[in-house]
């Protein structure tokens, strides 16, 4: 059976972090992504 073709509808963005470890990633991106969530 063949699958249909994946459209992207949504706009698509990868975000590396670079840092020493206990510097606050993880905090940084757990925030970023809760303001765009609640941006929409």
């Amino acid at each position: 059976m063949a699958k249909g073709v994946f459209e992207r509808t949504k706009p698509h963005l990868n975000i590396g972090t670079i840092g020493h470890v206990d510097h606050g990633k993880t905090s940084l991106t757990a925030a970023i992504t809760k303001v765009l969530a609640l941006k929409g």
